[in-house]
């Protein structure tokens, strides 16, 4: 069985935070996300982030298709808009009950190549399906969402109830864990940073660790699961990042 792990159970992956991260970061946080540049300017100085550099980063962003510019208005682009909502549906994923029922997709197509099967690859994983097995993936079947029509044409859909312990299939799936530990390590961190820059760092790693929690039903998790916590303390630096955007440019 193969597992989606991360190299070092337990550490912080913090990456260095440049005048483009933080600008990211804020507007993928704000709904709708887009500001003025006077109001960029003024939210990005708690980070270090002078006006030239600002003005330069988002430059190069309009040019590498990270933002749109519309009278004096920067926004997503429709790839980073994309991100926004797997970002979103990480922070507030959408559940139900669970029955018992696993997704299956098996992968049917062949002749494909590396970049192909890598790219494939990675849309199944975003989607929190986990390979039992070459080309066979699955999960249990507690998300409220559709999985995409176009893997019709490479890949067989099916409901399945495997034999077992779900628990064990659960931790075979997923390095849940390593998952854990990580959580519990960058709670740790956010809790104790107190500069701007410091906790736009940390959250950005919690945001990237979300993305990667296989939202298990509860029967399917080990005690004391820590992603009820990280997301609350997400959400609350949702409303500490609030402060430095404008009042009319807050989600209602």
């Amino acid at each position: 069985m193969r597992r989606n792990v991360s190299e070092q159970p337990g550490e912080v992956d913090l990456r260095p935070l440049s005048a483009r991260s933080v600008v990211l970061s804020l507007l993928l946080g704000a709904h709708p996300p887009q500001m003025p540049v006077k109001d960029l300017v003024r939210a990005v100085e708690p980070f270090g982030v002078g006006g030239s550099t600002l003005r330069a980063a988002l430059s190069r962003m309009v040019s590498a298709g990270d933002l749109r510019r519309a009278d004096g208005v920067y926004g997503l682009s429709d790839r980073l808009l994309a991100r926004q909502r797997r970002q979103d549906d990480s922070v507030h994923p959408r559940t139900r009950a669970w029955s018992g029922d696993w997704e299956m997709v098996v992968i049917t197509a062949t002749g494909r190549g590396p970049a192909e099967r890598a790219e494939l690859r990675a849309r199944l994983t975003a989607l929190r399906l986990a390979e039992l097995r070459e080309g066979v993936w699955l999960r249990p079947a507690n998300l409220l969402r559709p999985l995409p029509d176009d893997l019709d044409g490479i890949a067989q859909r099916c409901t399945a109830r495997p034999a077992g312990s779900g628990p064990e299939l659960a931790a075979a799936l997923w390095p849940l864990g390593r998952w854990a530990a990580d959580s519990r390590a960058l709670l740790g961190h956010v809790t104790r940073a107190d500069r701007p820059a410091d906790r736009l760092t940390g959250f950005a790693a919690v945001v990237r660790h979300l993305l990667t929690d296989p939202v298990l039903p509860p029967e399917l998790l080990p005690p004391d699961w820590p992603g009820a916590a990280l997301r609350s303390a997400y959400a609350a630096y949702q409303g500490e990042l609030a402060d430095t955007v404008p009042q009319d440019r807050r989600r209602t």
